[in-house]
């Protein structure tokens, strides 16, 4: 993909969680090529420095550090590193998540913490790590990553779900509270998009056809395309869009 141009982003300082696969990956490399300074965090330790190495090229090559999100004092600690090495953040992407289906009757109170841990928790604790450094620059944007898959109501999926509807209700809450120091928070909702784990697990030839039949649009949806979205709404083009939920689904609305 092309992506637009946006000279606002040279420089600025981002961080993007779970960038090492998937939809982070490529939000990485789309930010690394706008010439801002990319931080990623992952647990993915392997394809992540293969994607730094990848990109180590480019004219701002982004840099990988580890980090358990679910681990809030390495949270902390790994947030106020960035800070000392490199000044506030300027632009905060919360993509890490996991969507791994599951029983109803299967899951234990523990199982439920640790769903909500890896796909809600990080999103708050990483976003009030940013702010005050967002404060004392004048402000900054927060992109919360969101799910299609509450709004179509999926199956085997009811905490990954919760997790995620909770997110829109953070993207709110966060935008009005940070909105004063002009700090933007936005939440992307992506649909059924085409990453190497969802082709590999979930979709087979027949759920193939069933999201083409849901979708207005008969593309399926790629990584690059939920990058292009992230790109505008960090930018200053999106100076006046704050506290509201972007689709990037190519109008799914099931089968």
């Amino acid at each position: 993909m092309i992506y637009a141009s946006y000279p606002s982003l040279a420089r600025k300082r981002v961080v993007i969680t779970g960038g090492g696969t998937g939809i982070g990956a490529a939000i990485v490399e789309a930010f690394a090529a706008q010439g801002a300074e990319v931080i990623f965090l992952d647990i993915a330790d392997a394809p992540s420095r293969a994607l730094a190495a990848r990109l180590s090229e480019s004219a701002c090559a982004p840099r990988f550090m580890p980090c358990n999100l679910m681990d809030l004092d390495q949270l902390a600690a790994t947030f106020a590193t960035i800070e000392r090495d490199i000044g506030p953040i300027d632009v905060l992407i919360n993509n890490a998540a996991n969507d791994d289906r599951h029983e109803v009757a299967d899951v234990t109170p523990a199982y439920w913490d640790e769903r909500m841990a890896v796909n809600l928790r990080h999103q708050f604790f990483c976003a009030q790590a940013v702010a005050p450094g967002m404060r004392r620059a004048g402000g900054g944007a927060i992109l919360n990553l969101g799910s299609i898959s509450w709004h179509l109501a999926q199956a085997r999926l009811a905490l990954y779900m919760t997790a995620k509807a909770g997110i829109e209700g953070l993207t709110c809450g966060l935008a009005r509270d940070l909105g004063a120091d002009n700090v933007r928070v936005n939440c992307i909702i992506p649909g059924a998009v085409r990453t190497p784990r969802q082709v590999a697990l979930w979709h087979t030839p027949e759920a193939e056809q069933l999201i083409l039949a849901g979708q207005c649009l008969k593309q399926r949806v790629e990584p690059e395309d939920v990058a292009a979205l992230a790109l505008f709404l960090a930018s200053d083009n999106a100076a006046r869009c704050t506290g509201r939920n972007y689709f990037v689904d190519a109008g799914w609305y099931g089968a």
